[in-house]
């Protein structure tokens, strides 16, 4: 089964309102295309936008109940395919930065916090997600599981090894910085030694900061019966705005996790103690 993953690489409006106009256009348009999930990048409800005083963010920042996230819960409904929205989440004492993940038929999946907050800048405002989640997500033909992890979570190898190891098959990342060799790199090793793929949606050229180049990693770093090795990168944007799609073979992919090495087959728990205790 091939699973078609929708990059939402797009430029956001000025309001709420603005980004739901947007934001289902984007998603109508995505299942003309053929996808079975469409990803949103980082905080789509604010544009990434952090107001650094209490008052202002607390009045920007929404519940999972706003019409906002629920009108992308019927959108996923009527267009029979997931959503992946994401949103600054109103919550006491800090708001959150969060991604609900609406199956094809509109109900909730998954709803996940970023746990590495960038505490170092703008997200100082904003309080951390307490865990990692995987979630078994049907996309008629099938059944993947899938979990998530956003922008700053990447640079932390224990939130990839945390979800592979609950099962996640896909994972979903939102993003919202400059995608430069270096992050691409940590994207694609993450996919390499979990044998997960990794779908991240980045904010395009345009947007301050952020530069497209949103991506998807299979997690198939060399197929049994072929000499050398392949690119695990089965798509990488450019900086334009604009729905990028790639579909990842999952049966390839299956196979792959069920014969090589890495990922959870020779790990060594028993002295990781360090990380653990750090």
């Amino acid at each position: 089964m091939n699973l078609k993953i929708a990059l939402l690489q797009l430029l956001p409006g000025k309001n709420l309102t603005e980004q739901t106009m947007i934001g289902k256009k984007a998603c109508k348009r995505a299942k003309t295309m053929g996808a079975d999930i469409a990803l949103f990048p980082e905080m789509w409800s604010s544009g990434y936008y952090i107001p650094q005083d209490e008052k202002a963010i607390n009045e920007l920042s929404i519940s999972a109940k706003d019409d906002f996230v629920q009108g992308f819960r019927a959108l996923a409904a009527d267009l029979e395919m997931a959503i992946g929205i994401t949103f600054l989440e109103k919550q006491e004492p800090k708001p959150l930065n969060s991604i609900i993940l609406f199956d094809r038929r509109g109900y909730e999946v998954l709803h996940y916090s970023k746990v590495h907050t960038c505490a170092f800048a703008d997200e100082k405002m904003l309080s951390e997600g307490e865990n990692f989640y995987v979630s078994e997500l049907d996309v008629g033909e099938d059944i993947v599981k899938v979990g998530s992890m956003i922008c700053f979570d990447r640079e932390f190898p224990e939130s990839a090894r945390i979800l592979m190891l609950k099962g996640a098959e896909v994972v979903l990342a939102p993003n919202a910085c400059p995608m430069e060799i270096n992050r691409l790199c940590a994207l694609r090793t993450r996919a390499y030694e979990n044998k997960i793929a990794i779908a991240t949606c980045n904010y395009p050229s345009g947007q301050p900061d952020c530069n497209g180049h949103s991506t998807v990693f299979d997690g198939v770093a060399w197929l049994r019966d072929e000499p050398g090795v392949r690119d695990m990168c089965i798509l990488e944007a450019s900086e334009e705005e604009g729905i990028y799609i790639a579909e990842i073979d999952m049966d390839l992919l299956r196979d792959y996790r069920e014969h090589e090495v890495m990922g959870e087959r020779y790990r060594h728990p028993e002295k990781y103690g360090a990380i653990t205790e750090g």
